[in-house]
């Protein structure tokens, strides 16, 4: 059985010299980071498990330590890597009407009964999050992802019900 892994953040740069990073993350995950037990990094093709040691949150990034890493040289060649954590962790976290963004993608939206496009990708604005929808008319639109515009969420049948509001989709 593979892994399916999932991106959580991405070491920005050591701090200190005792070989803690400076880990970037989606803004208001700190609940899940500080649960989190286990992280991994593609090494040469390969993941590689991490073992998270002390976190601690700064206004703008986490402070990792990691189990057996304990000098500026040895976190230096992490620097730039993209942090992951097993699909089944990120699962046991979300909330009842949150998703993973690979199980979006690619999701058909609908307006009613008519299909008005599909999701392509899915990013933050610091408020909410945004599906960005490729319309019938191969136009990218940012949807916002909030209960009034998105009504329901279907991943078995791949359908994303939205309240299509004048000039959404424009």
């Amino acid at each position: 059985m593979t892994n399916n892994f999932v991106s959580i953040g991405k070491i920005l740069n050591f701090h200190g010299v005792k070989g803690e990073a400076k880990l970037g993350y989606t803004k208001n995950r700190e609940d899940f980071l500080a649960r989190v037990e286990f992280v991994y990094m593609k090494i040469e093709n390969e993941y590689k498990k991490f073992e998270i040691q002390n976190i601690r949150f700064t206004p703008k990034c986490a402070i990792v330590k990691f189990k057996g890493i304990n000098s500026l040289n040895e976190i230096l060649p992490y620097k730039g890597f993209v942090v992951f954590v097993d699909e089944n962790t990120a699962r046991e976290f979300l909330e009842e009407d949150e998703f993973l963004i690979d199980e979006l993608v690619g999701l058909n939206v609908y307006d009613g009964e008519k299909r008005v496009g599909s999701v392509v990708g899915v990013s933050n604005n610091g408020a909410s999050d945004l599906l960005s929808v490729k319309t019938n008319s191969k136009n990218i639109c940012l949807v916002p992802f909030v209960k009034a515009i998105v009504t329901s969420v279907d991943i078995k049948t791949k359908r994303i019900q939205i309240n299509n509001i004048e000039g959404l989709l424009s």
